[in-house]
């Protein structure tokens, strides 16, 4: 199960684009990809974690 690889990767295209929405230049884009990356990874993990010993 890849959740917190897959969360990270949303979470960076999503950052990216809210960037760009605001009107970011290349570093703003950069660091509201790596925030959402981050936060979105750490979802993914916790889905993870709960799939994990819910259902083994």
């Amino acid at each position: 199960m890849i959740f917190p690889l897959g969360g990270m990767l949303i979470g960076a295209i999503l950052g990216a684009i809210t960037a760009k929405l605001k009107g970011g230049k290349t570093l703003d884009l950069l660091q509201w990809g790596a925030v959402f990356a981050i936060l979105f990874g750490m979802v993914g993990l916790f889905v993870l974690v709960f799939f994990e010993r819910s259902f083994t």
